[in-house]
């Protein structure tokens, strides 16, 4: 009888698992059929980590820009107020999954959001090993959002601060690295509520916020309007990325492993030099999520690319969602961290999003899980996206980017 139903527009699911399938899951390296049953429910499936977990998160979220040690330096010295300057504590405890402030898709009642996930993951792990090889400078441009609570208690009011910044990466010989940071830098009233209330506390230029730090929680002072960008080279000598521990080369990141075996071997490895630094790494899967996110965004060859999302789409306690829509109102499926973290604005996850369709790494997203008394007074409730850095371009060049006459070095 002829088929009448039309076609979904999804992708084929064999196709796509087949197509995306790691190395180690070729069934003609896997010694009997239930084996390889059981490996391909794993992949899709996934697995979960219930064990509680401490994890300290990064002083400075990455944003997926990780930067040499002088960058970090000269962003340390800088005198520009960040918000995302931060540590924030994890919750011991699993919490709920947060909606998507932007909003997101939902599939059927029914559906099973964790294998479409997965498999559009894979998708993008696919789409990854097309990539354009080789360059000059590496470039990324990316467009961030903060939001923070300013005032006194009585007379809060939330406060978002916006830029764009570009990075140029220069991967030949004699050339540098540079970063334009601050572009269409703007802090300000997060909404019309907001600016009443700042209006009604006489619109001071300066305002005061809470940030968390090592041992409690301190206060900053930001200034409300506009700022001139900043410009940082962010290379040392031939390191221009750090690599968990590691500053390194080009050289570095072309040698790394290019299937997801070697790969996760390889970042367990870094995993345990760096467990227990500064910055905080007790959560394997959460550093793991949080090396393989940053190696997407590098110039490493496409098939690392494709493997470091292989990596994520098998990493115990990580929740591949369906399709979701970022900041900036694109689609594609949210991969969220295994753990939740406790800040000034209350508790928060983290989720990265990804372009099935491209391999690109879209948005790294906070939204806020349960908000702190604070947050619930300057108007900012459950779901509310409280920092966001959005990847608008990723892609090689051959000229190094334009700094600005009124920039800041």
């Amino acid at each position: 009888m002829k088929n009448t139903r039309k076609p979904s527009g999804r992708p084929d699911v064999l196709k796509v698992l087949a197509d995306a399938r790691p190395e180690e899951l070729d069934p003609s390296r896997l010694v009997d059929p239930a084996r390889q049953r059981e490996d391909l429910a794993r992949i899709v499936a996934g697995s979960t980590d219930g064990r509680a977990a401490r994890f300290l998160a990064p002083r400075r979220r990455s944003a997926f820009r990780p930067l040499g040690a002088a960058a970090l330096a000269a962003v340390a010295a800088s005198v520009v107020v960040v918000s995302t300057v931060d540590w924030r504590e994890p919750v011991d405890r699993p919490t709920a999954q947060p909606p998507s402030s932007a909003g997101s898709d939902a599939p059927g009642e029914g559906a099973d959001l964790r294998v479409d996930g997965h498999i559009e993951l894979l998708s993008a792990a696919r789409q990854a090993e097309s990539a354009v090889a080789e360059g000059t400078y590496w470039q990324t441009t990316t467009r961030s959002e903060n939001v923070d609570v300013a005032g006194e208690e009585g007379h809060l009011f939330a406060v978002r601060s916006a830029s764009t910044d570009e990075w140029s990466v220069g991967v030949r010989p004699g050339t540098g690295s540079l970063e334009v940071s601050g572009l269409d830098s703007v802090t300000e009233p997060r909404t019309a509520a907001d600016k009443d209330r700042w209006r009604a506390a006489g619109s001071p230029r300066t305002v005061e916020i809470e940030v968390g730090k090592k041992a409690g929680s301190g206060r900053l002072v930001t200034v409300i309007g506009t700022r001139r960008p900043m410009v940082m080279h962010t290379n040392v000598d031939d390191k221009i990325y750090a690599v968990g521990p590691d500053n390194v080369t080009y050289k570095d990141l072309r040698a790394l492993p290019s299937t997801s075996a070697e790969l996760r071997r390889h970042l367990e490895r870094l995993y345990a030099r760096d467990n227990g630094a500064d910055t905080g790494t007790s959560n394997r899967s959460a550093w793991m999520l949080r090396q393989a996110g940053n190696l997407v965004t590098m110039p490493v060859k496409p098939a690392v690319r494709a493997a470091a999302y292989r990596v994520m789409a098998d990493l115990p306690g990580v929740r591949v969602a369906g399709r979701v829509t970022d900041p900036l109102g694109r689609e594609g499926v949210g991969v969220d961290f295994p753990i939740s973290y406790r800040g000034p604005l209350g508790t928060t996850r983290e989720r990265l999003i990804v372009d099935p369709s491209t391999g690109a790494m879209l948005s790294d997203v906070l939204v806020l899980v349960d908000p702190s008394a604070r947050a619930r007074e300057a108007g900012l409730a459950a779901g509310t996206t409280v920092n966001y850095n959005a990847t608008t371009r990723m892609s090689w060049g051959e000229r190094q980017i334009t700094v600005p006459g009124n920039a800041r070095s």
